[in-house]
């Protein structure tokens, strides 16, 4: 698995070197923006970090769902299943592999960002007026809403296992299309209806949830519980299918 998980690893390093390029060049623009005053640099930074942050968890899961479409419709497909490894092994250190770098660049990116607001503040402090006006509105939509670093992390897990959910799904239409209708008239538009629905599911239940009387904080948690609940329904009815259409 551990091999399985490096190998992974190198074939999507590339898209992650780029990510993490243009996450270090926009947060140079921001220093230099904050320490040399100048207003016009810091805001488009700002954007940009934004911007570079949650693009960059997108396209490290999209270039795994790429990666892994490659490797079951191509030549590759049979060198893969032609290895000592079960379909589930595959699959899973696939999934483990892109959860691990989506997590890690989640928390990489928060610490960047918690970090850039610590210097932001330091540096002009009369922003804590605007952070006042911002708690006020959020408290006249609902009084529980906080920003504090609990509920902040919470809502990260949220996302990010939001994210892998989206990505198992993503697996799943991808081996569908190749395993089961492959060579069909709108494999392809089958396949995205697929995903559409999975995704439309998991929403679904989560709203059903979300009407518990609970803290935000645990609405956040209970949500990413799900998403990440509905990850692995998905891994293994796609490994199933993998093991019994595409395994030499």
């Amino acid at each position: 698995m551990i091999k399985l998980m490096k190998y992974e690893f190198r074939k999507t390093l590339f898209v992650k070197l780029i990510v993490l390029g243009a996450m270090a060049l926009a947060e140079i623009a921001f220093l230099v923006g904050l320490w040399g005053d100048k207003e016009r640099t810091l805001s488009l930074s700002i954007l940009l970090l934004t911007f570079i942050a949650l693009g960059g968890i997108m396209i490290i899961g999209l270039a795994s769902v790429v990666i892994l479409h490659r490797d079951v419709s191509t030549r590759q497909s049979y060198m893969l299943f032609m290895t000592p490894n079960s379909s589930t092994t595959i699959l899973g250190a696939k999934l483990l592999e892109n959860g691990l770098s989506i997590v890690m660049a989640g928390a990489c990116f928060f610490a960047l960002g918690a970090l850039d607001i610590t210097l932001l503040f330091a540096k002009m402090g009369q922003l804590e007026d605007l952070w006042q006006m911002i708690m006020s509105f959020l408290h006249s939509i609902n009084q529980e809403i906080t920003l504090d670093l609990p509920v902040m992390l919470s809502l990260m897990i949220s996302i990010l296992g939001n994210w892998i959910s989206t990505v198992t799904a993503m697996y799943l239409g991808v081996v569908v299309a190749n395993a089961l209708l492959n060579g069909k008239r709108f494999s392809g538009f089958l396949s995205f209806i697929i995903i559409v629905i999975l995704l439309w599911a998991v929403s679904w239940i989560q709203m059903q949830a979300a009407d518990i009387k609970a803290s935000i904080q645990t609405v956040f948690l209970i949500d990413a519980g799900i998403a990440l609940l509905a990850s692995l329904v998905m891994y293994i009815v796609t490994a199933q299918i993998m093991e019994r259409k595409l395994s030499v």
